[in-house]
């Protein structure tokens, strides 16, 4: 676990200096722990002692990251935009992840692999993959590539798409709704839309809430779908819905109703962002880079045919509600 946090302090640190020279973080710290990781892994082979504290960072810290993310959540906020927008988000959500879960099928990748890029791509990048990694029992491998490649192809998305604005005649309020839908994270969507405006940052930040919020109903959903497909008999709670899913649930409900003081909210918050770059740092420790080469460029193009087809209806739900 030391060795995981390590890791985690030298990724945070050489994001700070990114920061500090370019302005933004292009590489943020959860990929460059996976990057550091992974080269460790490539020149030094963990021994068997080293497997428990790496395993645990690996899963329970991110568990209980995820299950911390609940206080970014506010549910009076989503409400705010009204529901024909927030219906439109989830149908958008949902129908962007059976495509990219088919086009990844048909480019040959495995079931878990394609689950996790397929919500990636469709909900919030790599929290979306760290919080259904565990539901689906992904291997490190599998959650090491998915991040890798998508946090990629989020920078060059966050550098590419207010391109879009004058190429496809979007106004402030369109662009808005459609960084909310396409880009990754949330500090991403502030570097897309900031150069366009103050509108385009609000309303983008609001609907990546909301396709945040989707994490939930989705990974409920794949558990009740992976707890059927393994031959339970009875599917209790603890199956059913992940204990950490759970406390995201109540956690968010917790930061609607006012029941966690800000000075709380801003230490779980980064907490939450530590305990993840811990856990990616863990991630990368168990990558065979042999792997990696053998799925590289299926994964690669799986992800942008996924975020083409996200695109695409992302643009229609924006015509369909004619938005301004």
């Amino acid at each position: 676990m030391l060795l995981c946090m390590l890791i985690a302090l030298v990724a945070i640190g050489l994001q700070v200096l990114e920061e500090h020279w370019t302005g933004r973080p292009y590489l943020e710290a959860l990929v460059i722990a996976i990057l550091l990781g992974t080269v460790l892994r490539t020149i030094w082979t963990p021994g068997l002692h080293w497997l428990p504290g790496i395993e645990f960072s690996a899963k329970t810290l991110l568990e209980l990251a995820v299950m911390l993310l609940g206080a970014s959540i506010s549910v009076e906020a989503v409400v705010q935009t009204g529901s024909g927008l927030i219906l439109g988000i989830a149908l958008a959500v949902f129908l962007a992840i059976g495509a990219s879960f088919g086009l990844c099928r048909l480019l040959g990748l495995p079931n878990r692999m394609a689950v996790l890029i397929a919500c990636g791509n469709s909900i919030c990048g790599n929290s979306a993959i760290a919080a259904v990694a565990p539901v689906i029992d992904a291997n490190s491998e599998d959650v090491a590539s998915s991040i890798a490649f998508t946090a990629i192809l989020g920078v060059i998305v966050v550098l590419t798409l207010p391109l879009l604005v004058p190429l496809v005649g979007l106004s402030a309020s369109q662009y808005g709704v459609l960084a909310g839908l396409t880009v990754y994270a949330v500090p991403q969507v502030l570097a897309a839309t900031l150069p366009i405006g103050v509108i385009s940052t609000q309303l983008g930040t609001l609907v990546k809430l909301v396709r945040v919020l989707m994490l939930g109903p989705v990974v409920i959903l794949l558990s009740i779908f992976v707890g059927t497909r393994s031959g339970f008999a009875t599917l209790s709670l603890k199956r059913l819905v992940p204990w950490f899913i759970i406390g995201f649930v109540v956690i968010a409900a917790l930061r609607s109703a006012g029941a966690i003081p800000d000075v709380v909210l801003r230490g779980v918050l980064p907490m939450a962002t530590a305990l993840t770059v811990i856990s990616m740092a863990a991630l990368g420790l168990g990558v065979d880079l042999r792997v990696l080469g053998r799925v590289g460029g299926r994964v690669t193009l799986a992800v942008i045919l996924s975020l083409l087809v996200l695109l695409g209806i992302s643009l229609g739900l924006i015509r369909l509600l004619a938005i301004g």
